[in-house]
């Protein structure tokens, strides 16, 4: 695994083109590379400008230039004041916070010590050579945005590596303790971290800790050759925190991938199950939905079928043993306009694939399904929020607001405190409420929002909350963070997924 890296190679790290807008919150959609992003919607621009001048503005007050004041408190404060602007009062964030530093550190500091558990993270091997994933930036930047330069963090795998993932995740965030995830591929050459790996930095990270800060996934590749023997070779070896896999077969591949599978198959699946149980190793994550608008005809043979909800239901009524947790919250929607998502929304009540999830536990009589944030909630909080809160409102109506596990799919989109920030002050609206029979997701540290931010991850995965609140504190993380912090350490605003740029 990666070594530690040092503020200085730090600093190398997170230098981005001097052209680029350094915004707190991303101002177009960013693609954890499992889909196409849409380019910067005219509503994003207008959030891009409204920014802009507040931050010139605020921070010529302040004695600060605009990627001063963007790194602050108070930038993180503007984003959301401008996207309210925009948008719609969505986010419960007030103006003064955006030009009074003390106003705006107290209300960050209020949080910071807030119990957060990310159940989706994400990094790389260091001898990852996989040329699609760092091809997407390089075509960005063929197509979209020359100023992109090789030397630049946008360009280089290091954006995605162990030393820049612990920076993200734990030094310019409020994250307490997170799940490293993985993904499987067709060709095992394309493996982000191999199960090995994979526990390998969770070890790393807790052996700089002295302390439980990074949880694991093993992968599983129903269908691909040997798959149960390397089941068992990780329940013997390895013993993870929990299972994923993907149903979809290989997530960048599904029009073409050789291995997809369903969740209720009882020839292919329920020996795993039954293995798992024993073994003591219950909670499952499932990667559901992202899927292109023209599914139905861009994947082959009905191969689509195997992203959507469908399997649930039958899979969890026969192990009532084991916890379903889909990831993305099944969302299907990613590639269109999110307008129209939300028009569908408005019309029907219906968020594509994510309310079928919903609707399981009521339907099929059963408690042990549940749903993960990942990556659904911080593409639909930057292109339309208020879609964004209709999702949240469907979830935690139907599964309630104790079966929802936080997941940022991080560090494809940066340091995971923007979408934290943005979470704890989202709320549904009123007449989306009263529409459709919803709750207020209500204060940012309140039973709602911490339930879903880290207690029901808390209790999935038996975490010791004492131990946390009084002694993860005190631990090596904590140290290297508040160095970090006096040295003037500070995020850099920017997110190491890809983007379209207009020509």
């Amino acid at each position: 695994m990666g070594s530690f890296l040092s503020q200085r190679e730090l600093d190398k790290l997170t230098q981005v083109d001097a052209s680029a807008f350094p915004s707190p919150v991303p101002l177009q959609m960013v693609s954890n590379g499992e889909f196409n992003p849409l380019p910067q919607t005219v509503d994003q621009r207008k959030v891009e400008g409204r920014l802009r001048t507040i931050a010139d503005e605020a921070g010529r007050r302040l004695g600060m230039d605009r990627r001063q004041f963007l790194r602050s408190s108070c930038g993180m404060a503007a984003a959301f004041v401008a996207m309210n602007e925009v948008f719609g009062p969505l986010f419960k964030v007030d103006a003064a916070e955006a030009k009074e530093p003390d106003l705006a550190a107290a209300r960050a500091n209020a949080l910071s010590k807030q119990f957060i558990f990310d159940d989706q993270l994400h990094f790389v091997r260091d001898d990852y050579k996989f040329e699609g994933l760092l091809g997407l930036a390089q075509y960005a930047a063929e197509h979209w945005n020359p100023a992109m330069n090789k030397e630049a963090v946008g360009m280089t795998l290091d954006r995605y590596k162990f030393g820049n993932f612990l920076k993200e995740v734990y030094f310019d965030s409020d994250t307490t303790i997170g799940l490293l995830s993985g993904a499987p591929f067709d060709d095992p050459s394309h493996w982000f971290l191999t199960n090995d790996q994979i526990k390998e930095a969770a070890e790393t990270v807790n052996s700089i800790a002295g302390s439980r800060r990074l949880l694991f996934h093993s992968v599983i590749t129903p269908r691909q050759p040997g798959w149960m023997d390397e089941v068992d070779r990780v329940i013997d070896v390895v013993r993870p925190t929990s299972w994923k896999g993907y149903t979809i077969g290989d997530p960048l591949s599904p029009q073409t991938t050789k291995y997809p599978w369903r969740l209720d198959d009882e020839k292919l699946m329920y020996p795993f199950y039954e293995k798992a149980v024993k073994a003591g190793i219950t909670n499952i994550c499932i990667h559901k939905g992202l899927l292109p608008k023209d599914y139905e005809t861009s994947i082959p043979g009905g191969a689509w079928r195997y992203a959507d909800a469908d399997d649930i239901p039958k899979a969890a009524k026969d192990w009532p043993q084991m916890n379903f947790i889909i990831y993305h919250s099944a969302l299907r929607a990613f590639q269109e306009n999110p307008v129209d998502d939300l028009a569908e929304f408005e019309r029907t009540g219906y968020v594509r694939w994510t309310s079928d999830l919903a609707a399981i536990p009521e339907k099929h009589g059963v408690s042990n399904v549940y749903a993960d944030t990942g990556t659904c909630f911080a593409v639909s909080a930057v292109t339309n929020p208020r879609f964004c809160a209709a999702m949240m409102g469907t979830l935690v109506k139907g599964l309630g607001h104790d079966h929802i596990l936080w997941g940022t799919d991080s560090v494809w989109y940066g340091s995971p405190q923007w979408q934290i920030e943005a979470f704890r002050r989202l709320e549904i609206p009123e007449d989306m409420q009263k529409k459709h029979g919803f709750t207020p997701l209500g204060a940012a540290n309140g039973p709602v929002k911490s339930a879903i931010l880290g207690y029901n991850g808390a209790r999935h995965y038996q975490l010791d909350l004492r131990a946390a609140a009084n002694d993860l504190p005190l631990d090596g993380i904590s140290q290297r963070k508040t160095a970090y912090l006096q040295n003037g350490g500070s995020p850099s605003n920017a997110a190491y997924g890809y983007i379209v740029k207009p020509g």
